[in-house]
């Protein structure tokens, strides 16, 4: 078992108690702001590859595909069509040589399908249209339980995805969901 430094532990009886580090300096808003800043604009960030990304994927492949995630050597891309989540497939080692040659360290590139597409404005005609046949209601939908976890979950998210919207959130971070439980990919 490690000992404590004489300065981080205190005794009280016969017992000697382990002492929180202190606490770091307070820092002023602003260099607390200058720290993000410098870590979104380090070399190995996402917000570097954001802004990299044209000229790596090319101009083919940019405009309709982007990065999302950058975990651990894992970066997961986004693609708008079917057709570019091919091409990306297509040309994996490609543009895994152009991140790391760019000095990104990426060990593994994940792609699934990704459309980022603007709300509809609040109050407008399309945006009750889009609520109205939204799966997470349980008003029009009704209520079930989950066939995997068996948390109460609304059936129009069962019948989207075949589970609730927490197991479909934790496929979507792992990377294994790649389409819904009617159409999978």
């Amino acid at each position: 078992m490690a000992i404590a430094p004489p300065n981080r532990s205190r005794r009280q009886g016969n017992v000697n108690l382990l002492l929180p580090p202190p606490r770091p300096p307070m820092q002023g808003l602003g260099s607390c702001l200058e720290a993000v800043q410098r870590q979104w604009d380090g070399d190995a960030g996402l917000a570097a590859l954001w802004k990299a990304w044209p000229r790596l994927a090319g101009p083919q492949l940019a405009p309709h595909c982007s990065p999302l995630r950058l975990q651990g050597g894992r970066l997961v891309v986004g693609a708008s069509q079917p057709q570019w989540l091919q091409a990306l497939r297509f040309n994996k080692h490609q543009l895994l040589g152009a991140l790391r040659a760019s000095g990104f360290s990426v060990k593994e590139l994940v792609f699934q399908q990704h459309q980022a597409t603007a709300l509809p404005e609040a109050g407008t005609a399309v945006e009750a249209q889009v609520w109205q046949r939204h799966p997470s209601r349980i008003d029009v939908f009704g209520l079930a339980h989950c066939p995997r976890c068996q948390r109460p979950s609304p059936a129009g998210e069962l019948q989207r995805w075949g589970h609730c919207s927490f197991c479909q959130r934790e496929r979507m971070a792992d990377g294994t969901a790649q389409g819904s439980a009617n159409n999978p990919q």
